[in-house]
């Protein structure tokens, strides 16, 4: 199934809403994806949300730790060195063969100049690997880094990192989603996807972590939250 860039959407229109990119393509599965495949997903997102994963995670008021991953140029990015300029918003996503990582990434794409404006650096963090990123980058033309996390060590520092049932490993790879592969490792876990803004002091001001990863903060909303504290 072909999925409509944000850019590609909102040709000769406004700028939808994240929630609207993501209704079309909720609409897109629903028709294409067969019931049984989609009931599996619906197991897989509530027993990740039973679990108590969002709970667990780093919440706003907590101290973010200190990390260094390579974007994907393969450069080395320490988030104290970007915290000296400004905030930092982090995005948690899964990697670029999920629709709704994608659709995300591109709508926080489209404010990172009014994100830089304020002062603030966006990233987005993932498991896959460097090369996965350049591609995922150059593909959607991101414009901010996109960081490998190597076995989810700093998405495990946030409390986010899950292992995928095996259940749900036996669709993805039938549907030719290869997670060793697109990850570099064995582990098929991945994170809960998650926005949060990190003051200078390393002070989490925003958390928003969601095991329902076809749900995800609408990026306005960010930029406003943004803009009130800047």
């Amino acid at each position: 199934m072909k999925w409509r860039s944000l850019q590609e959407s909102a040709e000769g229109t406004e700028t939808r809403s994240l929630a609207e990119v993501f209704a079309e393509r909720k609409e897109l599965i629903a028709k294409y994806v067969p019931a049984e495949i989609q009931t599996i997903h619906e197991r897989a997102i509530a027993q990740v949300r039973d679990s108590g994963i969002a709970e667990r995670a780093l919440r706003t008021g907590d101290k973010a730790q200190d990390f260094e991953l390579a974007d994907q140029n393969g450069t080395l990015v320490r988030a104290s060195d970007l915290l000296q300029k400004g905030k930092l918003v982090i995005c948690f996503f899964r990697g670029r063969w999920c629709p709704f990582c994608v659709g995300q990434l591109e709508a926080m794409n489209a404010i990172n100049p009014e994100i830089q404006a304020l002062g603030a650096t966006l990233v987005g963090i993932s498991p896959q690997t460097v090369h996965q990123s350049y591609l995922m980058a150059d593909q959607h033309r991101l414009r901010f880094s996109l960081l490998s996390d190597a076995g989810n060590k700093v998405a495990r520092q946030f409390g986010l990192v899950y292992r995928v049932p095996v259940y749900q490993q036996e669709v993805y790879q039938r549907a030719f989603v290869n997670l060793p592969f697109a990850n570099g490792d064995s582990s098929w876990e991945l994170p809960v996807p998650a926005v949060y803004v990190v003051d200078k002091d390393s002070t989490v001001r925003y958390a928003a972590a969601n095991p329902d990863y076809t749900a995800r903060p609408e990026p306005g909303g960010i930029l406003g939250m943004l803009s009130a504290r800047a």
